[in-house]
């Protein structure tokens, strides 16, 4: 049996599903590089490994071992899984760490031998030993797994398996996930039942969705939570923008969005952000401008993911430039209105939603369409809607998007989040502007092909994948090139 609609693929497991309220917080994250399944995910359960223990079991571990299996052994290293298993022992999160500390933190624990868990129970630690890359093994429940084990004084053992099902999103197994028992006023599973609630209320696709979210909290609390998110999107692009250098992993891959932006601007970055988009604003009536800037918005985020900067989960690390290079031009180029950032993350929030209840949103399972085609899809839908379309149109717009991403495999060189990881953003956003367009320009009774029918295709494509173009480093553009990776 295989369960499409949990981001989980296995065989002869029992069935399951992921709840019906989902909310946006969880297709838009605030974390750290460079991804969201082999990064955040294992930091997540590692971290969560040791919350679930009582002080006194904490106090009691003498040694803790963790054990990496399939994509995340095979891709551990240059996803700096490692990292971050280290990371999350340590109590750190993604959100509220200093990204500029994770070096220092990491060479104490590898020169002290030590590592304190959760910030107060000291252990002795070996990364080389204790984190253990089994890459010829996989758990038949998903291809990002791993295994926490944990010992005590009195010569006990507690052990949990995890699985980071893509997005940040992990599952402990043995977990039951049932529907939610939340009740939202417009359910939606399908872009059949979002369209059937936007037709009967005659309400756009954000307006739903704001009315959902309140399920869970008041209306200025979601706006004022989207402001963060999107001020972080902004800021990334902007830091990455200001950036130069040589990216981590061997790979020698140099920066390049700074030294667009510098050529677009004739001039340095200004430091002040909202100064550089005051700029960018009166650039948008030369195409090829605006045009190399959306590239460049997007190349500035996946190199702030790929050197384990601050970036948005939107849905994936690997695909965190998608959204953030529509978002902006949508507000610099577009004439939009100065709050249509609301509307925007809203619909695309929710297209990620139907493609993670639908389908997966996790390379290791899909390949690249499940990252970079979802995260298009999204991005065309926010634009469609913010730029007068219907809410047909915008579904339309995230299904051409989908379409012309289906098949799109995962091969990353050396499994690092840089190529062709990093430019396929900028070719994302460039097709999320196109489909937008296209899908508002044309009349309902030209579209052949549903979001709906989209979202079962993509899936039907990824169980029909073969496993070494699912985020394995085992095929594709991966193997052509062969690559020294003794700085990782």
């Amino acid at each position: 049996m295989v369960f499409a609609t949990s981001g989980i693929m296995a065989e002869n497991t029992e069935s399951m599903n992921v709840p019906e309220a989902v909310s946006v917080f969880e297709m838009f994250k605030i974390g750290v590089g460079p991804s969201s399944s082999h990064t955040m995910g294992p930091w997540l359960a590692a971290r969560r490994f040791l919350d679930e223990m009582s002080p006194e079991s904490l106090a009691g571990i003498t040694r803790i071992e963790v054990d990496l299996f399939g994509s995340l052994a095979k891709t551990g290293i240059g996803h700096g899984t490692d990292i971050a298993v280290q990371l999350g022992l340590s109590g750190q999160t993604p959100e509220s760490i200093e990204t500029a500390t994770i070096d220092e933190r990491i060479e104490r624990i590898r020169s002290s031998g030590e590592i304190q868990l959760l910030d107060r129970y000291p252990i002795a630690w070996n990364p080389q030993t204790d984190i253990r890359f089994n890459r010829d093994e996989s758990l038949p429940e998903h291809p990002n797994a791993m295994k926490l084990t944990a010992w005590t004084t009195d010569g006990n053992s507690h052990s949990d398996v995890f699985f980071s099902v893509g997005g940040g999103f992990i599952v402990k197994s043995g977990e039951t996930i049932e529907n939610s028992t939340r009740s939202l006023p417009y359910p939606i599973e399908r872009a059949a039942d979002l369209l059937a609630h936007c037709h009967s209320q005659s309400r756009s696709i954000s307006s739903i969705v704001m009315s959902n979210e309140l399920c869970w909290r008041d209306e200025a609390s979601v706006i004022a939570t989207l402001a963060g998110i999107r001020d972080t999107m902004l800021d990334t692009v902007h830091r990455g923008c200001r950036t130069e250098g040589t990216l981590p992993g061997g790979l020698g891959v140099r920066r390049r969005a700074s030294r667009m932006a510098a050529k677009l601007l004739e001039g340095e970055v200004p430091a002040d952000r909202d100064q550089w988009i005051g700029i960018l604003k009166r650039q948008r009536d030369d195409f090829s401008r605006v045009l190399d800037w959306v590239s460049c918005f997007a190349l500035a985020t996946n190199e702030e993911n790929a050197a384990f900067g601050r970036v948005v989960t939107a849905p994936t690390n690997g695909a965190a430039g998608v959204i953030p290079a529509a978002l902006l031009y949508l507000m610099c180029f577009c004439d939009s209105g100065e709050e249509d950032w609301l509307p925007f993350l809203l619909a695309a929030a929710e297209i990620g939603c139907i493609f993670k209840k639908g389908a997966t949103i996790s390379a290791a399972q899909g390949g690249c369409q499940a990252e970079i085609g979802v995260s298009s899809a999204m991005a065309a839908a926010g634009l469609a809607e913010c730029l007068g379309g219907s809410p047909l149109q915008a579904t339309e717009a995230a299904e051409i998007a989908m379409e012309h991403h289906l098949g799109m495999t995962c091969d990353p060189i050396g499994g690092l989040v840089q190529i062709p990881c990093i430019e396929r953003n900028a070719f994302g956003a460039i097709k999320a502007i196109t489909a937008a367009r296209l899908a508002i320009g044309r009349q309902p009774s030209e579209s052949r092909v549903s979001l709906d029918g989209v979202v079962r295709t993509m899936w039907e494509t990824a169980l029909d994948m073969n496993a070494k173009y699912k985020e394995t480093s085992e095929g594709g553009l991966a193997v052509q090139i062969a690559v020294n990776l003794s700085e990782c």
